[in-house]
């Protein structure tokens, strides 16, 4: 079933139309709103509050980007409204988020493994370290590979500063990832 046939469907009052988009795009909303919030009943709670905005809102929904890019610019944004309700005066850039693993099976021996995993956990400690807008911006472009147009649209943020934002958690990665050597080096 295409898109414009699921959104129809849904719009018609069918609720497993409603329900195959709720599974199709699950995944996304928990991964967009998960670089933003920290806590795992946050987490559940906007994942709710999104989908039931989405079901709201579609019927007027014109198309006019992916329904993926859609959805992720309102989880982003009901995301960012959450913790401005939380906490009012808090800088979304405290915050706080988990990467989601991704396990894949390897033919590596197990030293190799382990050097994976350690390198791993410590460039998740390292982009847990970087702001929240940091952090998203790059989960967007890297994780989730939306280019630069549909980052741009769903968190609303002209293109220069997403390409910035891109470029400055990249740059502060690097300069981590170089103390952390040098302290190694001691």
């Amino acid at each position: 079933m295409n898109e414009t046939e699921l959104i129809q469907q849904i719009c018609n009052g069918n609720p497993q139309a409603f329900r195959y988009l709720v599974k199709q795009y699950e995944r996304l909303v928990f991964h967009v709103a998960g670089r933003l919030l920290n806590q795992q009943e946050d987490l559940e709670d906007v994942a709710q509050e999104v989908f039931i905005k989405v079901h709201q809102k579609l019927p007027g929904f014109r198309g006019d980007s992916k329904l993926s890019t859609w959805i992720a610019t309102i989880a982003y944004r009901v995301s960012v409204n959450h913790l401005r309700k939380r906490k009012p005066d808090v800088d979304i850039g405290e915050s706080q988020y988990e990467l989601l693993q991704h396990s894949r099976v390897s033919d590596e021996n197990p030293e190799q493994l382990t050097q994976k995993k350690e390198l791993k956990e410590m460039v998740k400690q390292m982009v847990d370290k970087l702001p929240a807008k940091y952090k998203t911006v790059l989960s967007l472009y890297h994780l989730e590979e939306y280019g630069y147009n549909e980052i741009v649209e769903i968190t609303g943020l002209p293109e220069g500063t997403v390409k910035n934002y891109i470029f400055r958690a990249r740059k502060m990665l690097k300069e981590m990832l170089e103390k952390s050597e040098l302290t190694q080096d001691v």
